[in-house]
């Protein structure tokens, strides 16, 4: 499923998202990815987090470093944002975002996550969320609206959250 959308940022840079599902991102050039963010779930409650640059809730995730690899990145960033550990995870998607001004473009990847609490959530190392909160997954638009690419990543994680299985 593609879906395409456009989106002006806060500092007045116009984009646009185009969403796709994806089982695997293999097909994708590592030098164009920027991000991963988790659709994690403990139980039947997502995880979202309060902060980073636009003072908002959001998914759990952030900035591939170099040298890592996309799990890598995701099960960093987890950990890091909300002080969970990933248990199991499979690929939603890909958006990739088209910069309007000169046509380059990224990829952020969306996961479905199962992940598990170490402990109670305290910082974020980088300082980016500084509060997390476990929600029933429908109710996700009282803390954040990413329009049809929202919806679909939600009902897309919600689909494949029972294929997911401990990493052995």
């Amino acid at each position: 499923m593609m879906i395409t959308e456009p989106y002006k940022g806060q500092s007045g840079t116009e984009v646009i998202f185009e969403y796709s599902d994806a089982d695997s991102f293999n097909h994708l050039n590592p030098e164009f990815v920027r991000q991963t963010y988790g659709v994690c779930f403990v139980g039947d409650r997502i995880v979202i987090g309060f902060g980073g640059k636009k003072n908002a809730w959001g998914l759990i995730g952030g900035t591939i470093e170099q040298g890592e690899k996309f799990e890598e990145t995701l099960v960093r960033e987890i950990q890091e944002e909300s002080n969970m550990e990933v248990i199991s995870y499979l690929p939603i998607g890909h958006q990739r975002v088209i910069d309007a001004r000169n046509d380059t473009c990224i990829y952020q990847l969306r996961y479905v996550c199962k992940v598990k609490p170490h402990g109670p959530f305290t910082v974020d190392p980088a300082g980016g969320v500084t509060e997390i909160k476990l929600i029933n997954p429908r109710d996700y638009k009282q803390y954040f609206d990413w329009g049809k690419i929202g919806e679909r990543i939600i009902e897309r994680a919600l689909e494949l959250k029972e294929k997911l299985h401990p990493k052995v």
